[in-house]
């Protein structure tokens, strides 16, 4: 397979090579979770792997969970949704992350001296990701993908910065620990081409 013709078909096989990804996926289904997304490295780092030669695992440090339930903002509510899916999940071995993206406004600023505006959906947690070709997440009730910048530049290993995040410095800085990992990636900053 090509990955200059990658589809979202190609796209979401191979993220599903990765057998936990399948798991979750199913698993987290079961759950019921309100707009509940896969997301992140677990997904993209796949494609990356595939054209180094990886295996579609590697360096996947998390696995990151999104969801959205404004009907409770507490933290004791998101920490309900947390241990029931980590309960589910706890045979597979790997770190997960779940975050219900209703409430990171509450906390985003205190944590990271930045702020967050209230979200109204999970994927808006997942179009604020700083390399846009990394804004992507399988909608864990109907397997859609969604990639709002497309699949080509993910293919295509160029990292461009996130408009909706301006911090030039912090796209630089994840997208060269990337460039670390999978050297063959081109980082395109709003300074020009970086090597």
């Amino acid at each position: 397979m090509s990955l200059a013709l990658l589809s979202t078909a190609d796209f979401i096989s191979i993220a599903l090579r990765n057998p936990v990804n399948a798991q979750l996926l199913d698993r987290l289904r079961g759950l019921d979770i309100p707009q509940c997304y896969l997301t992140a490295g677990c997904l993209f780092q796949a494609v990356w792997n595939i054209h180094s030669g990886h295996s579609v695992e590697w360096g996947v440090n998390d696995y990151d969970v999104f969801y959205f339930d404004d009907s409770d903002l507490t933290e004791e509510a998101e920490d309900r949704v947390i241990v029931r899916a980590l309960k589910a999940t706890a045979d597979l071995g790997v770190k997960i992350e779940v975050r219900n993206q209703a409430r990171v406004h509450l906390w985003y600023e205190r944590r990271f001296k930045a702020a967050y505006p209230q979200l109204r959906h999970a994927r808006e947690g997942i179009d604020r990701y700083l390399v846009a070709c990394t804004r992507v997440g399988i909608d864990v009730a109907t397997g859609e993908l969604y990639a709002p910048d497309g699949l080509d530049d993910l293919a295509a290993g160029v990292l461009r910065p996130n408009p909706l995040y301006p911090d030039a410095r912090q796209f630089e800085g994840k997208a060269r620990s990337y460039q670390e990992r999978w050297p063959w990636l081109k980082i395109d900053s709003p300074h020009g081409q970086v090597p």
